[in-house]
């Protein structure tokens, strides 16, 4: 198993919580909008050959909140400047729903940031067909039904199961917190993001879509190749808005073979 770190660092103005592991050419993971859920198969199969870097979002109970991040391109350029002033170099990167909301911003702004992206069931586009679910509608228990379809995959249990704690409790709320004074209005997405994405020129791009997801629907996907017309698209047989927990054989295979050639 790779040697896991956690640490707090001095960075772009802030404290921020950073988990990094495994070697090789950095690999940016941008968490979802509840939160990073710890160690899991897909990231201990990618860490193989890429050096993993999880910054965790602030206002997420490990980093503090910065007040003056008031959307997610705010938090897009934040994290640039995390880049730059760690020394990370050009890397690639993998956002998942919110996250990869968050990876786009910073496509948009400087597609040079970037080898290669993954966005994951990815919200931040007006989907062309459908809604993106409102998550602010429901408690938290009930969001988290509609986070994963295939509940019998292994690692949903190590996740989700059991009761939730009090502490569990108050860091999702903190999460959705954030994640609501980010993106209430317009509800997740920029309608100016489509328009700076087309600029990006050649930069390499994989949209994972779980074909069974009701939280980020099809038209979500659909918008990015719109604005992305070069981007591949790797559906996930069996796994909704977490196909990376719910059929992770399956999306380490797909994400593996995009970034690894």
């Amino acid at each position: 198993m790779a040697q896991i770190s956690e640490s707090v660092v001095d960075v772009a103005d802030a404290q921020l919580t950073l988990i990094r592991a495994g070697s090789g050419k950095p690999l940016l993971i941008l968490h979802d909008e509840l939160g990073y859920t710890g160690w899991m198969r897909w990231n201990e199969a990618l860490s193989k050959n890429h050096e993993l870097v999880i910054p965790l979002q602030p206002g997420f109970g490990a980093s503090p909140r910065q007040d003056w991040i008031m959307s997610y391109r705010d938090l897009g350029g934040f994290y640039q400047r995390v880049i730059r002033e760690l020394n990370l170099g050009k890397v690639n990167v993998i956002g998942f729903s919110a996250g990869a909301y968050i990876a786009a911003e910073m496509a948009a702004a400087n597609p040079d940031i970037f080898n290669k992206m993954v966005l994951v069931a990815p919200l931040g586009l007006k989907p062309l067909q459908g809604e993106i679910m409102d998550m602010f509608a429901f408690t938290i228990k009930t969001h988290l039904i509609h986070t994963v379809w295939n509940t019998e995959a292994p690692e949903f249990a190590e996740i989700y199961g059991g009761g939730m704690s009090p502490e569990q409790f108050e860091l999702f709320e903190d999460a959705r917190s954030e994640s609501t004074r980010l993106g209430w209005e317009p509800y997740m997405y920029n309608p100016s993001l489509g328009h700076l994405l087309k600029g990006i020129g050649q930069l390499p791009t994989q949209l994972v879509w779980g074909v069974k997801d009701d939280f980020s629907p099809r038209g979500c996907i659909d918008a990015y190749k719109q604005a992305i017309p070069g981007a591949q698209i790797a559906e996930i047989a069996e796994a909704g808005h977490r196909p990376e927990i719910e059929n992770a054989d399956a999306f380490i295979a797909a994400v593996k073979g995009f970034l690894d050639t």
